[in-house]
């Protein structure tokens, strides 16, 4: 962030859309009331501050809902029931869950025992696309995951070392399917908690954990491995497609990576399974999401029977994510509340009113899948552009879970630069192992980004509404 070509991206964006929403309505249309023009300005400097400045986004987004709760547009309660709010806790739960997950090594055993089946490159490349899949219901956030995956990826390309190309798609490999396949757990990404609350907010309904998974993990399968496929045949040749791999168990370092599970990593598995069967189950019994991972953080953690400490674990919470998520909660109530989201939906809904909803719905998964080139947070791009659509979609003849679930998915896309999702700047630079550069990313965007695009709206249009989940 903070690059010159982000700062040009954003001041062309901006124009645009600004030209755009002058000529389509502004000048006939009502003027904003005070708290909505107040949040409107706010708003538009957060967003330039995500799109152009080196300022840290949970830094920009508190100075927002700061400015807002100082000029007496949000009341200050509502930023502290966000700090105190369902899924800041469920994802606090789940954050000490997966470091006990990660210090006992069960993820990088599994990883293991799928790479040592691989007896060729597209074998390799689809089993570590479903460990990685798999990642997505452990560890519950994109960073996390990628940290936890690049010691599977460096021992890998110690035993492939020879083979530079596909070396390099394995680095592609991990951070591209580690971002799509997000979208398969509502715990996968800020932005999905986000988009859930937002709904909620709005329609009185939100998107729960089951029926999160159920829409967004067959996405996140076919996105994955399709992902898989094209970096196989992009960056690799007949050659390498063709030459056996071997690789052993003994190839990696660690303990309890073979043999029987250890007693710490039963204790973690017993755990996980327990806090994912109550989550699927909740419908049966009632129990609230962040009180099944509360009380799965307490499991791993407990003293004598636990896996981690529960100081430890506490470190390896991210901090950061969760006062950014709170403060975009809380920009996103202002947005609503003022007034300000209704007041742009209204202005760009006349020239959007006449053209067909699936023309809507194109426009919203495009703009999603673009916006990551401006705005590098996923949660940061949800907050600019969930309620929007959540306002929009009504009038557009759309259901508005189905244009926000739409728009959340099709911003998992976030692959053309380094600095456009940590999974990619992670691992663009390992030390002593030649991965990718921007030549690499761009690339692979050029092909992935509009695949992506159009296998997002092929779901909304056709699988999603079989899952429950209506477009109109």
């Amino acid at each position: 962030m903070g690059s010159t070509a982000q700062v040009v991206a954003g001041a062309v964006v901006v124009a645009v859309v600004g030209t755009y929403a002058w000529n389509a309505g502004f000048r006939n249309a009502d003027p904003p009331s005070v708290p909505a023009l107040l949040t409107l300005v706010v708003f538009g400097a957060a967003v330039w501050a995500w799109v152009g400045s080196g300022l840290d986004d949970t830094y920009v987004s508190l100075a927002a809902v700061l400015a807002l709760i100082l000029v007496g547009v949000l009341p200050a309660e509502e930023l502290f029931a966000a700090l105190g709010s369902e899924l800041v806790w469920l994802m606090l739960g789940a954050f000490v869950m997966a470091a006990g997950v990660a210090r006992t090594g069960l993820a990088t055993r599994t990883a293991v025992a799928l790479a040592v089946r691989a007896r060729n490159p597209r074998q390799l490349v689809h089993l570590l696309t479903v460990g990685l899949v798999l990642t997505a219901y452990v560890v519950p956030s994109t960073s996390a995951r990628a940290a936890l995956a690049v010691p599977v990826f460096v021992a890998l390309a110690a035993v492939l070392g020879p083979r530079e190309r596909l070396v390099k798609t394995l680095a592609l490999l991990f951070p591209t399917v580690i971002l799509l396949s997000a979208v398969g757990s509502l715990l996968g990404a800020g932005a999905h908690l986000l988009t859930s609350q937002v709904l909620a907010t709005v329609t009185g309904t939100g998107i729960g954990y089951v029926g999160w998974m159920l829409l967004g993990l067959p996405l996140a399968v076919v996105s994955s491995h399709l992902a898989a496929e094209l970096l196989l045949w992009m960056f690799t040749d007949p050659g390498d497609r063709s030459t056996a791999v071997r690789i052993a168990p003994e190839d990696f370092s660690g303990d309890g990576l073979t043999g029987p599970l250890t007693r710490l990593q039963l204790r973690a598995l017993l755990v996980l399974s327990a806090a994912v069967a109550l989550w699927i189950s909740e419908p049966l019994h009632g129990i609230s999401p962040a009180v099944v991972a509360l009380l799965g953080a307490l499991a791993v953690a407990a003293p004598r029977h636990g896996v981690i400490e529960v100081g430890p674990a506490l470190k390896e919470v991210p901090w950061s994510l969760l006062v950014f998520l709170a403060a975009t909660l809380a920009l996103g109530a202002a947005l609503v509340d003022s007034g300000a989201a209704a007041w742009l939906a209204g202005l760009v809904l006349e020239p959007l009113s006449a053209a067909p909803p699936v023309v809507f719905l194109a426009v919203v998964v495009v703009l999603s899948t673009l916006l990551h080139l401006v705005v590098q947070s996923r949660s940061a791009r949800s907050s600019v552009l969930v309620p929007i659509v959540v306002a929009l979609a009504p009038a557009a003849g759309l259901a508005p879970a189905a244009a926000a679930f739409a728009s959340t998915a099709a911003a998992g896309f976030c692959h053309t630069l380094p600095a456009s999702a940590k999974p990619v700047a992670v691992f663009a630079r390992i030390d002593g192992i030649d991965t990718y550069d921007r030549t690499d990313l761009l690339r692979l965007s050029r092909v992935l980004m509009p695949l992506h695009a159009v296998l997002v709206l092929a779901f909304a249009l056709w699988v999603w509404p079989h899952l429950g989940l209506p477009l109109t």
